[in-house]
C-alpha cells in the first residue's frame, strides 16, 4: 500500500511538473500573439497611410471588368 501512495505522489509531481510548463508556454505564447497583433495592426496603418484608397477597398469581393 505504502508503494501505491509513494507511486501516486510521484505520478502527481510529474503532473504539477507538466501543468507548470504549459502554462509558461501558454504565457509566452500570449505575449508573441500580443506582440505580433501590435506589429500588424502597425504595418496595416503604414499601408493605409501609403495608399488608402486602393488597399483597403472596401468592395473587394468585386471582380475584375475582364471576368
Amino acid at each position: 500500500m505504502e508503494e501505491r501512495i509513494t507511486e501516486l505522489e510521484l505520478r502527481f509531481m510529474q503532473q504539477e511538473l507538466s501543468i507548470q510548463e504549459l502554462n509558461e508556454t501558454v504565457f509566452r505564447q500570449e505575449q508573441v500573439i500580443t506582440r505580433l497583433e501590435r506589429q500588424v495592426r502597425l504595418m496595416v496603418d503604414q499601408l493605409r497611410s501609403f495608399a488608402p484608397s486602393s488597399i483597403f477597398d472596401q468592395d473587394g469581393d468585386e471582380r475584375p471588368p475582364h471576368y
